[in-house]
């Protein structure tokens, strides 16, 4: 698959871990739901979450022991954000590339990246709307971009 903005081919990611629960696993269902739970209370995203779970605990793949996603098991429990991570991550980096952009008026490759990473939220709005994630009525307000990360 191309790349989204430079149509480069890539190089291959890590494949996926098999969708079997291992034999080693000394971890169930209901235990992992409950670390999942306590890493969200204490602040962590969902990516950080499922980063803790595979290098303290083993826990390769939460969906298989628990049949569920993270982002599922965090609505269960009604922890989850108001905004998904990933738009999250793209609002973040908008600030960031904003507040260079005051320091460094003249600099055209962050005007570059600015519209790029626009483009990206404008289609991840698009996409949440329609799958209702995301209210219809939903607007990314330019002039308080750092609410949103509140």
């Amino acid at each position: 698959m191309a790349r989204m903005h430079s149509r480069k081919k890539g190089k291959s990611g890590s494949t996926k871990p098999l969708k079997h629960v291992p034999t080693w696993s000394a971890f169930k269902g209901k235990e992992v739901e409950k670390l999942v739970v306590k890493y969200a209370k204490t602040g962590k995203s969902t990516s950080e979450v499922g980063v803790i779970l595979r290098d303290s605990y083993g826990i390769n793949n939460v969906k298989v022991l628990t049949g569920k996603k993270i982002n599922g098991i965090l609505a269960e429990n009604k922890i989850s954000k108001a905004l998904p991570e990933d738009l999250q991550n793209l609002i973040k980096k908008m600030v960031s590339i904003n507040s260079h952009m005051d320091k460094n008026k003249h600099d055209m490759t962050a005007k570059r990246g600015l519209g790029l990473t626009s483009s990206k939220i404008r289609r991840l709005v698009k996409y949440y709307k329609n799958t209702g994630k995301l209210s219809v009525d939903w607007q990314l307000d330019l002039n308080r971009l750092k609410m949103y990360l509140e």
